[in-house]
């Protein structure tokens, strides 16, 4: 669907040429909802640019649906547009038009009859739960509505693909769950593929299937999103999924565990899919006759399963935590030693 081969975005400046993007190497496929997370300066927003064609990639290519959009003249450019809409930050909205004006401002770029566009706009303002606003203008709205007709308006001319900058940025949390669940139910309704930027790491947890995580223009970690939180492997991917879990708040400090469990070994167990819901380590304890003392634990959901961990603090010598550690991985559940 889509395919970013080897791209670099270099900008020019009086200072210094600076890389944006640095040779990456991405896979969309048709209907998943793709995220790109890191912090500022990342790149993320010039990737996502290179995909509609606003800036043009240095070297490498950007092929969407078979079309190499590198290679394309200005006006085919501007017509594959139509069928890779982005949605904003900010909303972009025209405040001197109505919400009905403002989604029916690309089917009037395009050409499309005015019955037509009429029959499309009043689908689309039923399909985002806007009926009743018609008639309102931005500033009448509420941010979460406002996104919700900047949404409404990039699906228009019923596109192939969906990029969202930073969609949900400037709302608060409860209008964030709102909107991503419309994404997930759009992205299913109308086969569309979905690539979001993003530096908040929960909304890649609950909406995306895959992502990929940006630093300094590179791409240094892409997978499954259950991977990423279960297993990740880059420094920034780490940080990212700390700040999600929260384990600020239930920060372990070594130093009590240890002067009250002595003899004991602090171990990380994680679990994910259904086994975070099983009584797996109960039994598997029992089994062994083990003494267990729970210090902290954290269960969350992506968008189609659960994950977790669990710091343990467990008294037991090395051959009956390689037994331990063996029977759990059984059961897909990971040990790691914390603290010898």
């Amino acid at each position: 669907m889509i395919d970013i081969k080897k791209a670099t975005k270099t900008f020019k400046t009086k200072a210094a040429d600076i890389k944006a993007v640095d040779e990456v190497d991405l896979h969309v496929r048709q209907g998943e909802i793709f995220g790109v997370i890191g912090y500022s300066g990342a790149g993320k927003s010039t990737l996502i640019r290179l995909l509609n064609g606003l800036e043009r990639p240095t070297s490498g290519d950007v092929v969407i649906s078979g079309d190499t959009l590198t290679s394309m003249t200005r006006p085919a450019l501007r017509k594959k547009r139509q069928k890779v809409s982005m949605i904003f930050q900010h909303f972009n909205l025209l405040w001197s038009r109505t919400v009905a004006e403002n989604i029916s401002f690309p089917l009037e770029i395009a050409g499309v009859p005015k019955k037509e566009r009429e029959k499309r706009v009043a689908e689309l303002i039923a399909l985002v739960g806007l009926t009743g606003r018609e008639d309102n203008h931005p500033s009448q709205l509420s941010g979460g509505q406002k996104q919700r007709v900047g949404i409404a308006r990039a699906l228009s001319n019923r596109p192939e693909v969906l990029l969202c900058d930073e969609a949900t940025s400037a709302l608060d949390p409860e209008t964030t769950d709102e909107v991503l669940d419309l994404l997930i139910r759009i992205r299913d309704e109308m086969d569309l593929t979905i690539v979001l930027i993003t530096h908040e790491m929960h909304v890649i947890r609950k909406i995306c299937d895959r992502g990929a995580v940006m630093e300094n223009g590179k791409v240094v970690e892409t997978g499954p999103i259950i991977k990423l939180f279960q297993n990740p492997e880059h420094s920034v991917t780490k940080r990212f999924v700390k700040d999600d879990i929260n384990d600020e708040e239930s920060a372990l400090s070594f130093e009590e565990v240890k002067e009250m469990f002595p003899a004991s070994k602090v171990l990380k167990l994680g679990f994910v899919g259904s086994q975070s819901r099983a009584p797996i380590v109960s039994q598997v304890i029992k089994k062994y006759n083990l003494d267990l003392n729970i210090l902290s634990g954290n269960i969350k959901r992506t968008n189609n399963e659960s994950y977790g961990h669990l710091y343990v603090a467990i008294e037991a010598d090395e051959e009956k935590l390689g037994l331990l550690g063996e029977e759990l991985a059984e059961h897909d559940v990971t040990v790691e030693v914390e603290q010898q």
